[in-house]
């Protein structure tokens, strides 16, 4: 079984002499309120912890269709066991479960778990589809999958037992996935989001024209970091003395302008199928490079032939189309899928 590290822990097997770690929070009230397990007797603990290493080095429990991935989570600088999680595989689809003494809850590690899991599921055994199921008040475990990526997909009224607080006869269920598509656009987003960009104050413009159009500075916008708007420049494209569209450079990078970004124009109707879209991209490149920002994403919508065209033209290359997160403006817009283009500058 692959052993799996992130930057405070170590995911592995399970020994016998973890008995007592485990024993500790698998027998604690307050650790399995929200499982359908537990709390453990001792010899319920020493069961799981004996399947547990039975698998792990004899492989009983996996067939060419079906594995399950039982993790002791360990401090990696102490090596001390403070949880245990599981990923368990049907075909290309798996489950995840954790759990931590709750000594070591509202730290991050629940965060780093589910993402060393997924990581796991989706680059090592290439998995489609990855879900998580909790109890519908388990509020720790829902914050975790939605910090990892994991989209909340449905409640399922009296789906389970109820959890050991509850005094009803059953319990609402939340289920949690994501898929492969979703994973690598959050890895694009971590990458993009890293790219160099510097940003001292708005730049003293020039003339900004390719020849044939020219750029015309309307404002110059502050970030404001509430709502997640980074600085930009608005500029008019005009053709000689004549306005014919406008254009937008956003400095920096973010998950949101993943979806949106760093570039945005408009041409008027009248005005489109000249290239005039191509000329003004390609006038806002000193100003791009002013900010140190090398490559620029330039988004649009996926039944939007015209603006990929321009992206074709400009030699951004095509990243993929992206299935828009509901949280995002043009989600709210009524847009679902963006085509998503890297040009480099």
């Amino acid at each position: 079984m692959k052993k799996l590290e992130t930057e405070r822990l170590i995911l592995g097997e399970y020994t016998i002499n973890d008995f007592e770690a485990v024993h500790n929070y698998a027998s604690s009230s307050e650790n399995t309120v929200f499982m359908s397990w537990g709390p453990n007797s001792e010899e319920e603990t020493r069961e799981f912890l004996n399947n547990a290493i039975k698998a792990a080095d004899n492989d009983t429990n996996n067939t060419d269709s079906q594995k399950e991935y039982l993790y002791a989570v360990r401090l990696k600088e102490s090596g001390k066991l403070i949880g245990g999680c599981d990923i368990s595989v049907k075909k290309d689809e798996a489950s995840l479960g954790w759990i931590l003494h709750r000594d070591y809850w509202k730290q991050g590690y629940g965060t780093e778990i589910g993402r060393a899991l997924l990581r796991f599921g989706f680059d090592d055994l290439h998995l489609r589809r990855i879900i998580a199921l909790c109890d519908a008040e388990n509020s720790g475990s829902c914050r975790i999958m939605e910090k990892i990526g994991m989209r909340r997909e449905g409640l399922f009224l009296e789906h389970r037992e109820p959890h050991k607080k509850s005094d009803g006869k059953y319990g609402d269920e939340l289920l949690y996935a994501i898929v492969k598509s979703e994973w690598e656009t959050l890895a694009e987003i971590e990458y993009y989001n890293a790219s160099p960009c510097v940003f001292d104050g708005f730049m003293d413009l020039p003339e900004l024209s390719d020849g044939v159009i020219h750029l015309v500075c309307m404002a110059k916008n502050s970030a404001i970091p509430e709502k997640k708007w980074v600085p930009s420049y608005d500029f008019a494209i005009c053709l000689g003395s004549e306005k014919i569209g406008s254009i937008d450079l956003r400095i920096g990078y973010t998950g949101g302008l993943y979806y949106g970004g760093q570039i945005g124009y408009t041409i008027d109707e009248k005005n489109r199928g000249n290239g005039y879209a191509v000329c003004a991209c390609r006038a806002l490149q000193p100003v791009a490079k002013f900010h140190a920002m090398t490559r620029l994403l330039i988004t649009n919508n996926h039944i939007n032939t015209a603006s990929k065209r321009v992206c074709e033209k400009l030699g951004a290359r095509f990243i993929r189309t992206a299935r828009l997160p509901p949280w995002h403006d043009l989600y709210l817009a009524g847009q679902r899928f963006e085509n998503i283009f890297e040009w480099n500058i």
